[in-house]
């Protein structure tokens, strides 16, 4: 018996503006075709993602990896974490 392999995709982050003053990241992410703008407020735990197609698909991955590496991200940084769902 062979177990299968659940799908995956890499998706991309890069992160474009940053203020911790006023508790704030934004950037854009790509994953497969599909490419967003975020916006995510920590302080107030609040993250847009735009456009809406796709995004009950990157919404949830993309929150849990910024709260994961929330104090490493830098502007101009091109970051990456693997979703498991074929987009």
């Amino acid at each position: 018996m062979s177990a299968k392999r659940l799908p995956e995709t890499i998706a991309h982050v890069r992160i474009t503006r940053q203020s911790w003053q006023h508790g704030f990241l934004e950037g854009e992410v790509n994953a497969g075709e599909f490419e967003w703008h975020f916006q995510w407020h920590f302080r107030r735990g609040e993250l847009a993602v735009k456009p809406s197609q796709g995004r009950a698909l990157i919404k949830e991955p993309l929150g849990r990896f910024l709260e994961q590496q929330d104090y490493q991200l830098e502007p101009g940084g091109d970051y990456a974490f693997t979703i498991r769902a074929e987009l």
